[in-house]
């Protein structure tokens, strides 16, 4: 089936996106509900998540996207690979999250490219909000793991500060990903000089192939203190 064509962009300030969507029934979802799930947001086609889901059985994926025509054409193509562990979901993230996903039930979450919205008026549309790490503080359990990339070095400043500023996100990458003195070099402002994880997106290859930078970093779901 050819790719669907659809566009770049959508505001996700419009009226159309302000509606939360029900809360899946995840034991229909998942063949297994109880394994980890990470979540991707802003998947665009998916096929970061879809590969993700390929090599990594013992988990869930879900992806999340705000263009309907995309979540379509990705659900048929994980229905047609007979993937269990992997669904779409057609959502707004900074509306939705808090209503699909219960407290603490999320183990890892990646944000990568997101819409970089240049002009300065646009920049409210932005997918990393205040709101959003709200949202995140609350799905994500504790010691979960948020993985951030942006080829826009503004965009991906805006993003490590926006996190930086809640009080249950520390930057920081699990020990499972054996990152070391990568990830504790975080603390002094540095990015990430790789990708943590088994996969690529489409976006990051074309960046690469062009030799051009990424920016990455990574923060630790904290433990609430008493």
């Amino acid at each position: 089936m050819p790719s669907v064509r659809t566009r770049q962009h959508v505001n996700p300030l419009s009226r159309q996106f302000q509606t939360p969507i029900e809360t899946p029934a995840w034991e229909t979802v998942f063949a297994n509900s109880n394994q980890p799930l990470h979540l991707d947001i802003g998947c665009a086609r998916g096929r970061f998540v879809l590969e993700m889901a390929e090599i990594c059985p013992n988990w869930n994926f879900i992806g999340l996207e705000i263009r309907q025509v995309l979540v379509d054409e990705a659900n048929r193509i994980a229905q047609a690979r007979g993937l269990g562990n992997l669904s779409y979901l057609f959502a707004n993230a900074n509306v939705s999250l808090s209503q699909v996903f219960a407290p603490a039930t999320v183990d890892l979450v990646t944000i990568q490219f997101p819409d970089p919205w240049f002009k300065r008026r646009h920049q409210k549309r932005r997918l990393v909000q205040p709101e959003l790490v709200a949202a995140l503080a609350q799905i994500i359990k504790p010691g979960g793991f948020v993985f951030l990339q942006s080829d826009v070095f503004e965009v991906a400043v805006q993003m490590r500060e926006t996190f930086a500023e809640h009080s249950l996100f520390k930057v920081g990458c699990p020990d499972r990903y054996g990152l070391g003195e990568i990830c504790s070099d975080l603390e002094q402002g540095a990015w990430l000089g790789e990708n943590p994880l088994p996969v690529k997106t489409e976006r990051e290859k074309r960046v690469e192939f062009y030799r051009l930078p990424i920016y990455r970093c990574g923060f630790l779901r904290q433990e609430v203190e008493n």
